[in-house]
């Protein structure tokens, strides 16, 4: 099984150059997601918890290297982390649950 530090210097060097080529969606998906993500009602710990939950049921690979370690920067423990895998092994099935072995690899690879 690959790097997941790879899987994430692989989609930031990929937005990169989307980015040079298309600045302007880019531009306005990032006000989007910067506008999603913001503290609020929910801590942004709270909110990568989340897209960790919705990276695996939607099977993104890189997702889940970038959600697993914005998580852990932003304080969250292992067991936060698995236990918003298991909720998205239950709702997504046994698809998610083998998705829940990259987020568990992204721990290993980041820590």
């Amino acid at each position: 099984m690959e790097d997941m530090k790879d899987v994430l210097g692989e989609v930031n060097g990929s937005l990169r150059d989307i980015a040079k080529e298309y600045p302007d969606f880019m531009k306005a998906f990032s006000g989007f997601e910067g506008e999603a993500e913001r503290e609020g009602a929910l801590d942004k710990k709270t909110k990568e918890l989340i897209s960790i939950a919705i990276s695996i049921v939607a099977h993104c690979k890189w997702c889940i290297a970038f959600h697993v370690n914005e998580a852990l920067k932003l304080g969250a423990s292992k067991d936060e982390i698995m236990e918003s895998c298991f909720v998205a092994s239950l709702m997504g099935g046994g698809p998610a649950l083998m998705y829940t072995q990259l987020a568990f690899k992204s721990l290993k690879d980041f820590s």
